[in-house]
């Protein structure tokens, strides 16, 4: 048997890509910004997660600059050794600061943060409990570990307090959950998942992918928007989405963010964050907390964007974010309405199994500030054809 007939044998891909209705891997030749060129069209973009629209801020951009011309393009080498540089420790300063929490330790993505944390922390004598609805790398991170893992049902405290009632008492365990979930949308029942790992003696850390810099009076989070940053003991969250970069933070108390820096293998055997995105994501920060403008405009839109699906009669599931789902429930009508969205100059993300169950295909929408009224009219004007040509409304 050859290891690579498996290649040979996936043709989806391939179909797709002959029937004209593959959905990925576009090409922009534009910078991330609400208008974009895909394959050579401007289109509107409501599929990308700039939430506050940073990506081209004048600051953020200068920061990115002057950092290349002082330390260059890269660290060439690990946090661990040769590639730390005065900068990094200056943003995990700030990181945890604006978190309210003791220490912060800087990753070089989302991904590697998650991997490393969790598959450090876990061991054969502990069990992670996650929730069904986690992100990918929630789930490759416990894989990682040594630790058995158990899952509740999405969003229910009721569902984690029996796992966590009938899992052995003298194990360490730990709750991990996604704040703002990345496909529905919809927040973390905080109040309750804290409750129910008090009860039980388990720790808690709460992956803020998509919610730093969305959620929160000061965009802390989460943990903030529920005033719960001293019960959450872990969070975690990543630069790609609202700093308008790549890496990854987590931060907690001192002790336990000084283990994971010793233990983390996805930070110790990978290269460090070159200066440019360093900068970057600490003059992101540095805007958010200057410009609280930016996050009424980005609630502003989201309100308006919700309200509107619904009026047409679309179902957006439990959604109350700038990540809005509309749920199509057919494999062929998400792929037909996706690329009727993108024959009329709007970019949306069509969402399949096994991202989501089957019967649950969707269209993800996503919203940013930058965002104009006109844009988002236009974006409803185009979702009412769409769903009238294809019977969904």
């Amino acid at each position: 048997m050859d290891i690579f007939k498996k290649c040979v044998d996936f043709t989806d891909a391939r179909d797709a890509r002959d029937a004209g209705l593959y959905p990925y891997f576009h090409p922009l030749s534009s910078a991330q910004e609400p208008e974009v060129i895909i394959d050579g069209k401007k289109m509107i973009m409501i599929g990308s997660n700039n939430y506050l629209g940073l990506t081209t801020h004048p600051r953020v951009k200068e920061a990115a600059i002057k950092a290349v011309e002082k330390f260059g393009t890269g660290c060439t080498g690990s946090r661990f050794l040769t590639g730390t540089l005065d900068m990094h420790n200056q943003l995990e300063a700030k990181l945890a600061k604006f978190l309210n929490k003791q220490a912060a330790l800087v990753f070089s993505t989302g991904m590697q943060t998650n991997l490393g944390v969790i598959s450090c922390l876990g061991t054969k004598d502990d069990i992670l409990i996650t929730d069904k609805y986690d992100h990918a790398s929630i789930l490759d991170g416990c894989r990682l570990s040594y630790s058995p893992m158990r899952r509740f049902q999405h969003n229910d405290p009721q569902s984690l307090d029996r796992v966590l009632q009938g899992l052995d008492q003298g194990k360490g365990k730990m709750v991990i959950v996604d704040g703002v979930y990345s496909m529905e949308g919809d927040i973390a029942d905080l109040p309750g998942i804290t409750k129910v790992c008090h009860k039980h003696g388990a720790r808690l850390l709460v992956d803020d992918a998509h919610a730093l810099g969305v959620l929160g009076a000061h965009g802390r989070g989460t943990a903030e928007h529920f005033g719960l940053e001293k019960e959450t003991d872990l969070i975690m969250g990543t630069f790609s989405k609202s700093f308008a970069a790549i890496g990854g933070v987590v931060a907690g108390d001192f002790e336990v963010i000084d283990y994971v820096k010793h233990f983390a293998r996805s930070m110790i055997f990978s290269a460090a964050l070159p200066p440019a995105l360093t900068a970057a994501v600490s003059a992101a920060v540095d805007v958010l907390q200057d410009e609280p403008e930016l996050l009424k405009k980005l609630w502003h839109n989201t309100d308006k964007m919700l309200k509107g699906f619904k009026d047409l009669g679309y179902d957006t599931g439990s959604a109350c974010t700038p990540i809005i789902p509309l749920m199509i429930g057919s494999r062929e009508k998400a792929f037909a309405f996706w690329k009727h969205l993108m024959d009329h100059g709007i970019f949306a993300n069509p969402v399949m199994s096994p991202a989501v169950p089957e019967g649950r295909e969707m269209i993800r929408t996503s919203f940013s500030a930058a965002h104009t009224d006109a844009q988002l009219d236009r974006v409803l004007e185009e979702f009412k054809a769409a769903g009238k040509e294809l019977g969904l409304i």
